[in-house]
C-alpha cells in the first residue's frame, strides 16, 4: 500500500460517495471499487459499511483516515521542501565572515538576505581569514566575506566594499592630537598586529606602509584577534593599524586617527565555484542587487 491508495481512500472518506470519489480521483467507478476493496483486503479491516443508498466510515476507517492526512500531508510537505531546497528557497547556508566585517558588511547582508529567503537558515562563522581560506577550500563553509586576493579562478567573488588602515593609540599617546599620520610618524612605535600566518592581507598593507616610510616596523604583540589588538592598545602596550570598519566602535581610551595615503583593501564575498548549495547563487544575487557597501 502507497500514498496512491491513501488518496483513493481520503478521496471516498471525503465524499461517501464512489463515483464523486472516482471522479476526483480521474478515474471511472468500477476500477475505483476494486481499488477500495482492495485497500480493505490489503489491511484486513473493513474501512467503509455501504449499501446501495449510503456509504458511511466504520470507527477504523474515521481513525484510518486521520492518520492517512497526516501521513499525506508530510508527504506533500516533503516534496515541496525538496523542491524549495533544490532551487534555493529553503535549506542552510554557512557564511564565514573576518571580525571586522561584523562591524561593516555582515549586519547588512544578513537581514538583506534573511527577508529574501526566511527559509534558508544562515549559519554564521566568525573566523580569522586562513582559517576562512581552508574552510572555503574543505567545503566547511558555503561562502565567506573576506578579504580580496590576488586572482583565483577556483572562486566566485563579488567586492562589497572597500576598507582602509587606521591608526590607534592609547589616549594621552604623542600621536594622539596629530590629525593625519604620515609612515614616518611610527618610527620607533610598538606596533600591534596579527601575524601574517592569521591575517596576510593586512600584515601585509601594514609593512608595505612602514617602508613607504623607510620605517622598519617593531612588532611588539601578535595577538589573533582584531579584538584582542583594541585592548592592548587601551592598556597602552602599543599602537595598532587596524582596519577603519573597527574605529567607530573602540574600547574607551582608545583614539583613531588618519593616515596619510592610508593602505586599502578590498572586502568581498566569495564562494568556491564548485560550491553546490543551491543557496549560494542567491546570496550573490541578493549582495549584488542590493549593492552592499
Amino acid at each position: 500500500m502507497d500514498t496512491r491508495h491513501m488518496r483513493y481512500f481520503v478521496a471516498l472518506a471525503e465524499t461517501l460517495h464512489f463515483g464523486h470519489a472516482a471522479a476526483r480521483m480521474n478515474m471511472s467507478q468500477p476500477p475505483f471499487s476494486r481499488q477500495i476493496s482492495a485497500i480493505e483486503k490489503t489491511l484486513g479491516v473493513r474501512l467503509f459499511e455501504r449499501n446501495s443508498r449510503n456509504v458511511a466510515l466504520t470507527p477504523a476507517g474515521q481513525h484510518f483516515l486521520a492518520d492517512c492526512r497526516a501521513v499525506l500531508d508530510q508527504f506533500d510537505a516533503a516534496c515541496r521542501d525538496v523542491q524549495l531546497v533544490a532551487c534555493g528557497m529553503k535549506g542552510e547556508l554557512k557564511l564565514g565572515f573576518m571580525m571586522h566585517a561584523a562591524h561593516s558588511v555582515i549586519p547588512a547582508l544578513v537581514r538583506l538576505y534573511s527577508e529574501a529567503r526566511p527559509d534558508v537558515r544562515l549559519i554564521l562563522e566568525e573566523r580569522i581569514p586562513t582559517d576562512i581560506e581552508e574552510m572555503l577550500a574543505e567545503g566547511k563553509l558555503d561562502a565567506a566575506v573576506t578579504f580580496g586576493g590576488g586572482p583565483a579562478p577556483h572562486l566566485r567573488t563579488l567586492l562589497l566594499a572597500r576598507d582602509r588602515l587606521c591608526l590607534i593609540v592609547p589616549q594621552g599617546h604623542r600621536l594622539a592630537g596629530v590629525e593625519t599620520i604620515g609612515p614616518q610618524s611610527l618610527a620607533g612605535e610598538r606596533l600591534i598586529a596579527a601575524p601574517a600566518t592569521v591575517a596576510p592581507t593586512l600584515r601585509t598593507a601594514i609593512g608595505l606602509y612602514c617602508a613607504s616610510g623607510g620605517v622598519t616596523p617593531h612588532y611588539a604583540f601578535e595577538p589573533r584577534l582584531q579584538h584582542t589588538i583594541i585592548r592592548l592598545v587601551q592598556e597602552g602596550l602599543g599602537v595598532a593599524l587596524i582596519p577603519q570598519s573597527l574605529c567607530d566602535d573602540l574600547a574607551e581610551g582608545v583614539v583613531s586617527r588618519r593616515l596619510d595615503d592610508a593602505p586599502e583593501f578590498d572586502v568581498v564575498l566569495c564562494a568556491s565555484r564548485a560550491a553546490k548549495n543551491p543557496a549560494v547563487p542567491q546570496l550573490f544575487e541578493v549582495a549584488g542587487r542590493a549593492g552592499v557597501d
